[in-house]
């Protein structure tokens, strides 16, 4: 059974036709690349993955679920979305930060508990941020910020990973290694990864299924 489902989804912006009529359905295990030019959308359509933004046609349905019926908690714990840029509101350290991936999963007022931090720390030794854990969010390099957000989706725990370039911002040694930590989480734990990407190379390398925007509703989608 798909795990994430789009039934003739057509997705717009601004008067521009990111994807029309698509059907496509994704499994658990599997790794989905979308790529396309500049402005084709890519981060659009994930956030309409991510039940963020409506669809202007079709239908998406998680687990066989309308996924606009789902609560937003309930959703959170089983999707997840690592957005192209981060912005950091209040002064937090790197570990309260990664903590943030496990707000779905507690209470109203209810505190983290020693598995919620250990999980968080676990994600920071995997993107290796463990030694920052108490440095101050703000004084963090860009490539340092992204390997958290990363982090901070890992402790979330989620079954299906949205990841919004997910290589930017990181060197080569870095880009391999955050990409290595996805691909392998998804097929060992059978968790579904969606992730927009620019390089075709890494695509090529990390991706089992690729879905490509070309602009003007067009899309076609297939094994690697």
């Amino acid at each position: 059974m798909a795990v994430l489902e789009a039934d003739s989804l057509d997705v717009r912006i601004a008067g521009q036709g990111v994807c029309t009529a698509l059907s496509v359905a994704l499994q658990p295990g599997q790794c989905w690349g979308i790529l396309g030019a500049n402005g084709t959308g890519k981060t659009t359509l994930l956030h309409t993955l991510a039940g963020l933004r409506p669809a202007q046609g079709g239908e998406l349905r998680l687990d066989g679920e309308s996924l606009p019926r789902i609560r937003r908690r309930a959703l959170a714990r089983r999707l997840g979305l690592m957005p192209q840029d981060s912005h950091d509101a209040f002064p937090t350290t790197v570990l309260e930060t990664a903590l943030i991936g496990r707000h779905p999963w507690l209470g109203t007022w209810e505190w983290e508990g020693r598995q919620d931090t250990a999980l968080a720390e676990a994600a920071l030794a995997d993107v290796g941020l463990a030694s920052l854990a108490d440095r101050p969010v703000n004084t963090l390099s860009g490539g340092e910020r992204r390997r958290l957000a990363l982090a901070t989706l890992l402790t979330q725990d989620p079954e299906i990973a949205l990841l919004d370039e997910p290589s930017n911002h990181l060197d080569l040694h870095h880009q391999i290694r955050v990409l290595e930590l996805i691909t392998a989480r998804g097929r060992e734990q059978a968790r579904t990864v969606v992730m927009s990407l620019h390089d075709i190379n890494l695509a090529a390398r990390f991706c089992d299924h690729v879905l490509l925007l070309f602009g003007d509703g067009q899309a076609c989608f297939g094994e690697t």
